[in-house]
């Protein structure tokens, strides 16, 4: 039986308080407080887990106690986190009640708990009047009918085996930039250009008896005008190449590697069982 009674858990009603593990780490701030149909005493709470708080995860107060504003658990956030998932909006069935005693390696039959229902915090509940909040606690319909032990004597006692499976898939992210970018670089051509030019040749050749030349004594010029090819560069701008991207889709196989937990079941008996 817990020895959280219904008094102390006003503490926790506004949100004030949180569960915590033994070593003082935050597991979560409690969501919702279940209370037993028969006894009326507080049996669960549920605390926000998962990515960004999606789910809710049931703990038991068996072994609770409170400490300051908080309420002290003996586990630690990955097991409540895993702990076996419940519909946290209607009442605990007498199987996912022993589901979750046995995850929390509690005795479901010396809990003295047959049937457990939700509280919410749409309301309040005689001695608590006025009170809302997050686990606020509500009084609600009542619960079906509670499995008595006289279920279990009939031999149908079984246990659910679970196991995680992987599930891989592929979802689509930026991998990269690719730019196309012009620059200009400066490198030498050399090319090869044939060039005249005109050279003088002096000719000699003695002058005959006709031929009609001035023979005074004097000074005289002579003269010819030489030409050559002088080498002219010009430059001009042509398109050549157009670049462009385009991209490609490349499809290969790649392993992904990942643990899982398997829960196995075997027989602890004092004669041998029949399989």
């Amino acid at each position: 039986m817990t020895s959280i009674t219904t008094a102390q858990m006003q503490t926790f009603i506004d949100g004030k308080g949180a569960v915590v593990s033994d070593s003082g780490d935050k597991i979560g701030s409690i969501e919702q407080l279940f209370l037993d149909d028969v006894t009326g005493e507080p049996t669960w709470v549920t605390v926000k887990t998962g990515l960004f708080g999606t789910s809710e995860s049931f703990v038991p107060l068996d072994r609770a106690t409170v400490s300051d504003n908080d309420l002290r658990v003996p586990y630690d956030k990955a097991m409540v986190k895993d702990a076996p998932r419940v519909d946290t909006d209607q009442h605990l069935t007498p199987q996912e009640e022993e589901d979750l005693y046995r995850y929390y390696g509690l005795d479901y039959a010396a809990s003295g708990y047959d049937d457990t229902y939700a509280e919410t915090a749409t309301g309040t509940t005689t001695g608590m009047a006025g009170t809302t909040g997050t686990a606020g606690l509500t009084d609600t319909a009542a619960a079906p009918a509670a499995t008595t032990g006289t279920d279990r004597d009939r031999g149908d006692a079984s246990v659910v085996r679970s196991e995680e499976r992987v599930d891989v898939g592929t979802r689509r992210r930026e991998a990269g930039t690719v730019r196309l970018r012009k620059y200009v670089v400066t490198e030498n051509v050399t090319k090869t250009v044939p060039v005249t030019r005109e050279e003088v040749r002096v000719e000699r050749e003695p002058v005959s008896a006709g031929d009609r030349v001035s023979g005074e004594i004097g000074d005289d010029v002579a003269e010819v005008t030489l030409h050559e090819d002088e080498v002219v560069v010009d430059k001009e701008t042509v398109p050549v190449e157009k670049v462009s991207l385009d991209k490609d889709v490349v499809t290969e196989q790649r392993e992904v590697t990942e643990q899982v937990r398997k829960e196995q079941v075997e027989t602890d008996a004092d004669r041998p069982v029949r399989r």
